[in-house]
């Protein structure tokens, strides 16, 4: 006989759950005492919803789901923003959240919520636990779903009665995560279709990919001669210095591929799903009309045509369909539009110069040309991204921390995972003022636990996006977007951590070797000049235009 927090956690352990974000509460205190001799870390957050994104950071990174733990109520609520990113991430997640007794339900009970209704439009899969002796099946079931077709977060309700009461049962065993695996001819169609273009472009996003995979697209570009994109903040999944990458479909794309994406006949869609970021609100690819042929290829079914109706599919990921496709003879080889695609490129990464002695600019060249190979970069949400995705050149996969739903807060706390997962290679968050201090408060869990982060913080006083769209719109008529910020490098220090202020561009290469040197996490405030609102424009352009 074992209590249900013992089962919960040698099932964990069973399917390789090695690490469990958490902030703890009095719902589900049997699972925190299951988890006690497990084998498992258990990181110890300081809001739940920092936990629940470094779970999602941690599903990213392995490909397995991340797991946290929130109470009932407040924690659950706390906890959304996280499982709102994993959806539209396609990452794997499993959330545990504690629950009220089962005989008090339907009474408005303390913290009582019915999490089927509130995180049923957020996740892919939401169920209450009611029998101890189900929860072997339940948390595989939960694993199965949260990794099957497009992976996504699964969220597991535990009412605290049947996690503290007894039975014996035994751990599930069987498999997770099992994958379709397509037959070479149903590629034909796709490379028929990609041999009759005259100006093909390849997609590449969505989840499952591997340095296996990068290498068998790279072989697949340079047999057909093919140029190749990225999706919004899936930029590590090819060498950017691959001379068949072309850049990123994000928010700030460059106009010359933009009209690339406009003149393109043929999109190849790979683990890709094209959504409006990458479409800029789709006018750049009519869903109704599409001009260009479309060509998918996606893990999930439902997926293939939600938007955009293909001329020929496969249900497979990505990583399998590249194994079949690095093997085809050459049908397509498109060497000039290759060329020409990567000139644009090339030229959108030089400089474009910005005012104030702290050029954003610089600095991300700088990192992009210091870091070892496999650092990991990370970012939330804000203007202060832009630089990152424009200069920043990566070199492989795992190397992208981002967020495909714009949240911001993230970038801390997956620099946090990422620190804890790879403690071995350098991990650099990319942050704004505002996005930092959405979860900067999980500097603490960082110190805690020995997470070595180092935090570049732009700062320039506002939410620069929000003010952006605001001088757009509405010129000179500030409201709402004014900050009025700490001392970000003396709160670094009073965490237990290293922190410098950085006011002109070429003292920053000394403040990073220090700030590494330091061996614990680490803050860089930048202080940005305002007018420095975008890669391409001034506040005072903005405003003027």
């Amino acid at each position: 006989m074992r209590h249900g927090g013992k089962i919960l956690a040698d099932q964990l352990h069973k399917l390789g759950v090695r690490r469990v974000f958490s902030v703890p509460g009095e719902s589900f205190l049997a699972a925190l005492d299951g988890l006690y001799e497990s084998g498992i870390e258990n990181i110890v957050c300081r809001q739940e919803g920092g936990a629940a994104m470094m779970a999602e950071a941690q599903g990213k990174m392995s490909g397995a789901p991340g797991v946290c733990f929130v109470t009932r109520g407040p924690g659950a609520t706390n906890a959304s923003a996280g499982i709102h990113i994993a959806r539209q991430d396609s990452t794997p997640m499993v959330m545990f959240v504690g629950q009220i007794d089962r005989g008090h339900r339907d009474r408005g009970a303390f913290q009582e919520v019915d999490y089927r209704a509130m995180f049923g439009g957020l996740a892919k899969w939401v169920a209450e636990i009611d029998r101890t002796d189900r929860l072997p099946e339940y948390i595989a079931r939960a694993f199965r779903v949260a990794l099957s077709g497009r992976p996504g977060p699964v969220v597991l309700a535990l009412p605290e009665d049947m996690l503290s009461d007894s039975a014996d049962v035994a751990d599930y065993d069987g498999l997770v995560g099992v994958y379709p695996t397509p037959a070479p001819a149903a590629f034909d169609a796709i490379m028929a279709k990609l041999a009759e273009a005259e100006r093909p472009l390849v997609v590449v996003g969505g989840p499952h990919w591997s340095p296996r995979a990068e290498a068998d697209l790279k072989r697949f570009l340079e047999v057909q001669g093919l140029p190749a994109v990225a999706d919004f903040r899936r930029q590590s999944y090819l060498d950017n210095r691959h001379r068949s990458y072309a850049g990123d479909l994000n928010v700030g794309m460059a106009p010359a591929l933009a009209a690339r994406v406009r003149e393109a006949d043929c999109l190849l869609l790979l683990g890709s799903r094209l959504g409006d970021i990458e479409t800029r609100g789709y006018t750049l690819v009519d869903p109704a009309a599409p001009a260009p042929t479309i060509l998918q290829v996606h893990p999930d079914a439902d997926e293939i045509g939600q938007v955009y109706g293909p001329a020929a599919a496969v249900v497979a990921t990505a990583p399998d369909a590249l194994e079949v496709l690095a093997g085809r003879a050459r049908l397509c080889g498109r060497e000039d539009w290759t060329a020409a695609a990567r000139a644009d490129y090339e030229a959108w990464r030089r400089p474009h110069p910005t005012p104030g002695d702290v050029k954003m600019e610089e600095i991300v060249h700088w990192l992009s040309d210091s870091l070892p190979e496999d650092a990991i970069l990370t970012n939330g949400a804000g203007n202060y991204a832009a630089w990152l995705h424009r200069y920043f050149v990566f070199k492989g996969p795992g190397t992208q921390l981002a967020p495909t739903s714009g949240s911001m807060g993230y970038g801390f706390p997956a620099a946090v995972s990422a620190a804890l997962q790879h403690p071995e290679r350098v991990v650099v968050c990319m942050a704004g003022d505002g996005c930092f201090q959405m979860t900067l408060n999980e500097m603490s869990t960082a110190v805690q636990h020995g997470a070595a982060p180092i935090v570049v913080v732009c700062n320039n006083g506002q939410y620069g996006t929000i003010r952006m769209h605001q001088e757009r719109h509405y010129p000179g008529r500030v409201s709402g977007t004014a900050l009025a910020n700490p001392d970000f490098a003396a709160l670094a220090r009073a965490y237990g951590g290293h922190g410098e202020l950085v006011t002109r561009s070429e003292d920053f290469a000394d403040a990073f070797a220090r700030a590494r040197a330091a061996g614990v996490l680490a803050v860089i405030e930048l202080r940005v000049d305002p007018e420095a609102l975008s890669t391409g424009a001034t506040l005072t352009e903005l405003r003027g235009s």
